[in-house]
């Protein structure tokens, strides 16, 4: 799998379960309201890297992709503790 379809898939995943905890923050606590915004934010930075990454893809370099990747990964664990707080 090349680097731009790997910053796809993570987007793919992130955008799925971001969806899945917009259905349910009506209902949540504000504790877990509170949490969302920060995270939101990140995940808005993430998808504007992840356009980035995928239109240069071959001029794109390691760092920046590594940056990227990790940038998910921290938004990904944050929805899912969001979600796990439901």
């Amino acid at each position: 799998m090349d680097v731009k379809d790997e910053v796809k898939e993570i987007l793919a995943d992130l955008k799925q379960l971001r969806d899945e905890l917009k259905l349910q923050l009506h209902l949540a606590k504000d504790e877990v309201r509170e949490q969302w915004e920060p995270v939101e934010k990140k995940f808005q930075k993430f998808e504007g890297q992840a356009e980035h990454v995928g239109s240069a893809a071959k001029d794109a370099s390691t760092d920046v992709v590594e940056a990227a990747k990790l940038l998910g990964e921290e938004v990904k664990k944050a929805f899912t503790k969001i979600r796990d707080s439901l």
